[in-house]
């Protein structure tokens, strides 16, 4: 199988090892120094100038059993002034943002910091003075009271939420030793250097040295559901030292070691310390620490020493720092409320100088008019002009953050009640963990996933072989399926067959049974003895596995379905149960896995004498060390190709005899390379390669990394709405390349560009800006792959730092100044290709983005938490496009955080990525709908609400400005005080409130069958400042109408009893009934879907209106209240006129019509994609019924492109070290319990 070529990447400081996580997140200030005096030695800088040192900062020191130690001077920190505490935090942790007392100041407080309560907070006060005062205060009052009310007590839900979710993990119980016993205690109180006993299923709760356990060498099995999201189990084990002499309670009351290690950081992979004990010091590193947030799992009891406690710990490190998220519409919706800020200010000052001129000219004049004030007439434009801003105040519309609020809250209740997004399985439910980005969901450019447990179950299943040239597992075959006729292989003549394992073709097993074929004897004896498994005995003879990974894990069981069953292992022997017959086989060596070998080998000697070396392992590793006269490998080569084109991960296998002389000759070079003190792991491997090779191939494994349901199609549907979807995972390159190809992210007529490849391509773009002379001046427009086709980009988290020459700030300041040095007076390619400065380093980074953004596919593996999140931050600054990461796991906890929207994979165990997410989903599947429906529903709903919102308060409160050219700008309204406050209140909230929350213009199954729907979310076109000014428009409009027409036909008329209707209240009666149906009925004009509920709340809010009029306008309410209802009587007498109904009816129609028109016009003329949805509604829906009748599967096809899928065990060493000094292997008697009738299988493990 051919090769890809790659580019030359010559010019690199150094290649990245694609294999390897690069540098640490939180690097200390020794390494970084460290590495800055290697750099000055190689650069051959100057020493700086020598200066005092400072007083070495203490280390992170710890006492076992001496609380009191860590409350020491030296270990206190300053807050504030002469106030200091101590350094080392307690295990309490705190996420709530109030308590009793600080609630209502700090939540007045961040209310206020908006500035439309801040400004109407200040219109209050305005309308308190009587010099200036035009409406009573209870017209801003109420409104400002009913806003701040409920968006108070929304926070204090949300609080109390956060809460309880602190005081329930804060009050979990473990034991810790007090007083020489141990005690139960609340995780509150545990202390840094306490001693804590867990026990089976305990959740970790700090950051724990490891002592002893109640397993063999105290070897302790995690799971870090909460780390990574991934169920398979980790082993940590404890010093020799503290296993031997900590297994009592006394003597754990007698320990007294000393710690020092690294300052608490937020690397999940890395721990440096170490123990002083009895005048001897003992190294620590990560496998002696158990993490918070871990859980126990398959160890009775475990004893350990807090390192680092709450928010100290690893889990809470990596948390990354919160951020207050607000959406695009949030933004654009404060920068509009400027503007019609702006705009107010400007009116209010035309009309402030227009009754200074009108004062001048005609008030002072007229004696009728004297109010014995006797100010000026630039005084009383000055007082005129506060007077203007009372009455324009509703110009930025206070219940429109309340209003929005509550759709908000509406939205989200949607998502959390949608039984498609419910997982019944896990009996799951989609939740919205927050209330405010909802229509950001209808805006999304670009989607972050994480890969494992997020894209894929992390379940391995065995799906195929092919074993001396033959395969097996297609139940299509013309043996399988004349056996089984489509039916799964019944493996129940098997006593310890797995209920769970499916296999298709059932002449695999007939072969077998059968005993004919050596070859595939000797395939699934590999199997069942070429691993690093642990089995553990239980009580009543139950078996558990351990693997180091899923794959072997998976490979182990398929074996043992087809009657090779794994029993024990011992230091030196392994045992397996070969169909009826139990062999135990001495085991000479065992050669593990590396990300380096690709493979790995055990050498055997039989029960008959012979020594025989198997191996396994990727497929390019197998064939370099065959034997040229091996047989099959064609055939084989074959059948791998077709298992890579069915994206199923394939491993190859094959073995060797040995002589007797032979293998003793090796051993002797093994055991040097074993004990040698300098580079032992490169010694072992050399001394390994001279034994692999000359191996006969058997044939190979297919092994599937199940997806979740429904991710190809997922994908494929966001595509088509123009996302783009970007793995960024901690894996190996060729396992996330697998997955790509698995879940159609890769498709075979891409052409895929590696790591070096961008390298070259930045680097020749940097050239080509270098020496153009307007290089900084202008913006390079080339496209970087002009050739035509798709383009996908897959690189590693190395040539990520390489690229992006990402470095601490500290070593970066140092490295980019020693360049540009280097660079003036150094003609070595080497240093030329290298950023000379910040402007550089950040054209670099743009340049990346650009072109990571020409790609249909991106995919990032082997990255840190913190390369995670820089990714989504570059594509947010530079393409400022709207993103959503999702992940489930704490190490995708940065990357959520950090995009506009963070979604979390709930339904695990680990909740660390849901708890710091804004929508939890159980599936990957769900995110379609999430998007798709509730993300374009909630989008459409926010912007017609908006737009309809400034128009109806446009029409409602430039009446005023109308009306102040006839009333000398004085500062009077053109309605009646109620009217002001109950308009945006009652008279026309509730159908756009309705709106907000029911309209949708096409329903669920049609938004997901026509995904471009989705595009004018993402071009933000139905809400910007052109739509703003049209709203604006169109209430100019509107106002002008429903103020000229009753005034025109006001003007010399004669009511039916003889008396005059054309004063002021019949006036203001006239023009609110206008706008009140006016508003209402323009609303109906744009409700695409009507229910019950929009009939009443339109006719109902009219109603209201008449019916609140003419109770404030009644005599009774007058003789109560005589001052605040002036009105008596106004509406009975004006609503009895025919001729005052007919200029309503008038002027309703005539801000009607041209709306009407225009909106015929484009949905005939210029429909949009909704509009011809809408308009074939009913087509599409028989065809959907058709298409649920028929209930026909889609067929599923193959790609066809020659790959090869990855080769999988651990991404780091497997258990050979453990089982080879025998240190996991728990002394049991020599005669074995006889075996259960079932094996159970638990999760895998896997070194972290």
């Amino acid at each position: 199988m051919s090769v890809r070529p790659r580019a030359d990447s010559q010019g690199s400081l150094e290649e990245p090892d694609d294999e390897v996580m690069p540098y640490s997140d939180d690097e200390t200030d020794d390494e970084l120094q460290s590495e800055d005096d290697l750099d000055r030695t190689e650069d051959q800088l100057p020493e700086p100038e020598p200066r005092p040192a400072p007083a070495p900062e203490v280390g992170w020191t710890i006492r076992a059993n001496d609380r009191e130690y860590c409350r020491r001077p030296e270990f206190q920190k300053k807050i504030f002034l002469c106030f200091k505490k101590s350094r080392y935090s307690g295990n309490a942790i705190k996420t709530y943002k109030y308590n009793f007392f600080t609630f209502l100041p700090l939540n007045m407080y961040e209310q206020f910091k908006r500035a439309a309560n801040l400004y109407f907070l200040c219109l209050l006060i305005l309308q308190i003075i009587p010099q200036i005062s035009t409406l009573p205060w209870y017209t801003t009052l109420v409104p400002l009271v009913l806003v701040l009310g409920i968006t108070a007590i929304k926070d204090l839900v949300d609080d109390l939420a956060r809460h309880r979710m602190d005081k329930e993990i804060n009050n979990r119980r473990c034991d810790v030793l007090l007083n020489g016993r141990f005690e139960e205690t609340r995780w509150m109180h545990l202390q840094v250097g306490d001693v804590v006993r867990l026990k089976k299923n305990d959740f970790i709760p700090a950051d724990i040295l490891l002592l002893s356990s109640s397993n063999a060498n105290s070897l302790c099995y995690v799971e870090t559901a909460e780390l990574d999201g991934e169920t398979n189990l980790k082993f940590k084990m404890g010093l020799k030292v503290t296993d031997e002499q900590l297994q009592k309670e006394d003597r754990m009351a007698q320990f007294n070691a000393l710690i020092k290690c690294e300052e608490p950081n937020n690397r999940l992979d890395k721990f440096m310390g170490t123990m002083i004990w009895n005048s001897e010091s003992y190294a620590l590193d990560l496998d002696n620490m158990l993490l918070r947030g871990c859980k126990i799992r398959n160890t009775d009891v475990t004893h350990g020493l807090v390192i680092f406690a709450g928010n100290d710990t690893k889990i809470m490190r990596n948390g990354g720092k919160t951020r207050f998220k607000r959406t695009t519409i949030d933004k654009l919706m404060n920068y509009m409320v400027y503007t019609i800020f702006g705009l107010l200010v400007l009116l209010c000052a035309g009309l402030a100088i227009g009754h200074t001129y009108w004062y001048e000219s005609i008030g002072s004049k007229a004696w009728y008019l004297y109010d014995g004030l006797g100010h000026s007439s630039s005084y009383r434009g000055f007082l005129s002009f506060w007077g203007y801003i009372i009455i324009l105040n509703t110009m930025v519309p206070i219940s429109l953050y309340v209003s929005v609020e509550v759709i908000r809250l509406g939205q989200s209740k949607f998502i959390n009640w949608d039984l498609q997004m419910y997982y019944a399985e896990k009996d799951t439910p989609a939740k919205a963990r927050t209330t405010t980005l909802n229509e950001q969901l209808g805006q999304i450019e670009y989607i972050f996933s994480d890969k494992t447990g997020t894209l894929t179950q992390n379940i391995m299943a065995f799906k195929k072989c092919t074993i001396a040239g033959r395969t097996y597992g297609d139940s299509n075959s013309a043996d399988g399926g004349a056996l089984g006729r489509g039916k799964p292989v019944d493996f129940s003549w098997n006593k310890y067959f797995d209920g769970n394992f499916q296999f298709d073709d059932h002449s695999l097993v007939s072969c077998i049974r059968s005993k004919k074929d050596a070859q595939l004897l000797e395939f699934f004896k590999l199997l069942s003895l070429c691993h690093t498994v642990m089995v553990e005995q239980k009580e009543g003879g139950e078996l558990v596995y351990q693997a180091a990974s899923p794959d072997e894990g998976a490979l182990v069981s398929a074996a043992r379905n087809f009657g090779f069953v794994f029993l024990s292992r011992t230091q030196d022997t392994i045992t397996i149960l070969e169909l009826d017959q139990e062999v135990t086989y001495t085991m000479l060596a065992l050669l593990d896995f590396n990300s380096d070998r690709k493979r790995m080998s055990i050498i055997l000697k039989f029960p008959n004498g012979r020594i025989r070396l198997y191996c396994k392992g990727a497929d390019t590793m197998i064939y370099e060390r065959l034997d040229p006269n091996s047989k099959d490998k064609e055939t084989t080569q074959e059948a791998l190709n077709i298992f890579a084109n069915e994206t199923l991960r394939t491993l190859c296998l094959g073995y060797k005899d040995i002589s007797q002389e032979e293998y003793d000759a090796w051993a002797v070079k093994h055991q040097e390379a074993s004990i040698s003190m300098g580079n032992r792991e490169q010694a072992l491997d050399e001394v390994y390669e001279e034994i692999e090779n000359n191996l006969l191939l058997i044939g190979a494994t297919a092994i599937e990394d199940k997806l979740q349901d429904g991710v190809p199609e997922t994908i494929a549907k966001l595509a088509k709405a123009d996302i783009k979807i970007w793995v960024l995972t901690g894996d190996k390159k060729e396992t996330a390349e697998n997955i790509g190809y698995s879940c159609e992210l890769l498709t075979d007529d891409m052409k895929i560009h590696y790591g070096e490849d961008v390298n070259v391509q930045l680097r020749n773009r940097q050239t080509q800006r270098r020496n153009d002379p307007q290089g900084r001046s202008k913006k390079l427009k080339e496209t970087f792959f002009p050739e035509p086709g798709k383009n996908a980009l897959i690189i590693t988290g190395g040539w990520l730092n390489e690229i992006l020459y990402e470095k601490k700030k500290k070593r970066r300041r140092l490295r980019l100044k020693k360049l540009r040095k280097r660079y003036r007076n150094s003609n070595n390619p080497q240093d030329v290709n290298q950023p000379i400065d910040d402007w550089e380093k950040e054209k670099r980074q743009e340049d990346f983005v650009d072109m990571a953004c020409e790609c249909s596919s991106v995919i990032c593996c082997r990255v840190t938490p913190k390369q995670k999140a820089n990714v989504v931050s570059l594509v947010k600054r530079y393409k400022k496009a709207v993103t959503l990461s999702i992940g489930d796991g704490a190490n995708d906890v940065n990357m959520i955080k950090t995009a506009d929207i963070g979604v979390g994979i709930s339904g695990q165990e680990g909740m660390q990525a849901v708890m710091s997410s804004d929508y939890a989903l159980a599936q990957f599947r769900f995110l379609q709908r999430l998007l798709l429906v509730h993300g374009r529903w909630s989008y459409i709903r926010m912007c017609k609400f908006l737009r309809y919102f400034f128009y109806k308060n446009f029409a409602f409160t430039l009446v005023h400005f109308w009306f102040s050219f006839f009333n000398g700008f004085s500062s009077q309204t053109a309605y009646e005080d109620w009217f002001i406050t109950l308009y945006n209140v009652c008279y026309s909230s509730l159908p756009v409130l309705l709106v907000g929350l029911l309209d949708q213009d096409v329903n669920d199954k049609l938004s997901l069958r026509f995904p471009k729907l989705y595009l004018p979310g993402q071009q933000g076109s139905l809400f910007n400042y052109r739509n703003f000014f049209i709203s604006l428009f169109h209430g100019i409009f509107t106002s002008l109408i429903i103020f000229f027409i009753p005034y025109g036909a006001f003007q010399q008329t004669m009511g039916q009893d003889g008396e005059a209707p054309s004063d002021y209240q019949s006036f203001a009666v006239v023009a609110a009934s206008s706008l009140i149906i006016t508003v209402n009925l323009q609303i109906s004009l744009n409700t695409s879907y009507w229910t019950f509920v929009n009939f009443f709340a339109v006719l109902g809010s009219i109603a209201l209106y008449f019916g609140v009029m003419f109770d404030i306008h009644s005599a009774g309410i007058h003789v109560i209240f005589p001052t605040t209802f002036t009105f008596t009587g106004a509406a009975s007498n004006a609503l009895r006129q025919p001729y005052l109904w007919l200029t309503i009816i008038l002027t309703v129609g005539i801000c009607l019509l041209p709306v009407i028109c225009i909106q015929f016009l484009y949905q005939t003329i210029w429909p949009s994609v909704g509009d011809k949805v809408q308009r074939n509604r009913k087509k599409y829906e028989l065809e959907d019924e058709e298409e649920e009748r028929r209930k026909k599967k889609p067929s599923f096809v193959r790609g066809g492109r020659s790959r090869r899928s990855a080769y999988a065990f651990s991404h780091s060493r497997g258990y050979a070290d453990i089982i080879s000094t025998g240190r996991s292997v728990r002394q049991r008697p020599r005669v074995r319990p006889e075996l259960r009738d079932s094996i159970r299988e638990v999760p895998q493990a896997e070194n972290i």
